[in-house]
């Protein structure tokens, strides 16, 4: 067996690239991988608990970086370095600027997170195709669910799992027919009706795969609190939080952006007009958290 291995600059076992960055496996050994991280600017990532005896070390060589956890938040800069072992809750890490950093881990996990990123780019792929508007909303959507989840004080499990059911929370819409979900005109009620079952589809498509943590949420993400929404009707009280504030975002940016029958709204008359429906479509508490986080430029 070889003990003395030499790679040149730019050279990676294996490397996993995706939009929001990509990771190279430079040396791996007894349990421990040695890899480079690139993350883009503004990517949202967190770091997860995987166990107690896991370590993960990270080093920054370029850019700067915020991060989030239990303890508080901070920017880290080229040079400074952070590690978790023995991680109880997800920690928040959010790039300031385009990012590189050398990442340890002691347990061999370049397989599991590739996967992972394979499988979210192949979701991410077939709603692209399906619809260029769709993604570029759900990201939106992220945005704003995020910033009014960390308004609300949502601990960083909730905070991820938020982020990740508001950005694939319309994938079911790649079952919808084309003809149906790119039409120019509002649909009629059979239409509609065709329509209604895209969270349900999208329920579905994420069992068994690493964002099944999120199926609730993009199952009830345009269920109502007076019960009036769909696919199973269920009032407030049996909706979480995370579904509460992807429903209050989801209508924020579709009533902010154009489509095909209708010209965006400015901020301003959006928000009115989702404060006009708080109490009987949304949750009051998430509509004044929307409102504080647009009065703060958080949005």
């Amino acid at each position: 067996m070889t003990d003395f291995i030499v790679r040149k600059s730019g050279e990676a076992i294996e490397r996993v690239v995706q939009k929001s960055g990509s990771l190279s496996l430079l040396g791996q050994g007894d349990g421990v991988e040695i890899l480079i991280q690139e993350i883009k600017e503004g990517s949202l990532s967190y770091l997860e608990p995987y166990g107690e005896e896991l370590l993960e070390f990270y080093y920054i060589l370029e850019g700067e970086i915020y991060c989030h956890c239990e303890y508080g938040e901070m920017i880290l800069k080229p040079g400074d370095y952070f590690y978790a072992h023995n991680l109880k809750a997800p920690v928040e890490i959010k790039p300031q600027t385009d990012a590189k950093l050398i990442y340890v881990s002691s347990r061999a996990l370049f397989k599991h997170i590739s996967h992972n990123i394979s499988v979210f780019k192949e979701i991410l792929k077939k709603v692209e195709k399906k619809d260029a508007y769709t993604h570029g909303h759900g990201k939106r959507v992220r945005d704003v669910s995020h910033a009014i989840g960390k308004k609300l004080g949502l601990d960083s499990r909730k905070l991820e799992r938020l982020a990740m059911g508001a950005l694939f929370h319309d994938i079911g819409k790649i079952d919808i027919p084309d003809e149906i979900l790119k039409k120019p005109a509002r649909l009629n009620s059979e239409e509609f009706e065709l329509i209604k079952k895209h969270p349900i589809y999208g329920y579905k498509m994420v069992l068994n795969t690493p964002l099944e943590d999120t199926s609730d949420i993009i199952l009830h993400h345009h269920e109502r609190v007076d019960g009036s929404g769909y696919p199973d009707g269920i009032p407030g009280e049996l909706m979480t939080i995370e579904s509460k504030i992807i429903a209050v975002a989801d209508s924020f940016d579709a009533m902010t952006s154009i489509r095909p029958y209708r010209e965006a709204m400015t901020d301003e008359d959006a928000l009115r007009e989702i404060k006009s429906l708080s109490g009987t479509l949304y949750d009051p508490i998430v509509v004044q958290a929307l409102e504080e986080c647009l009065r703060e430029g958080l949005i």
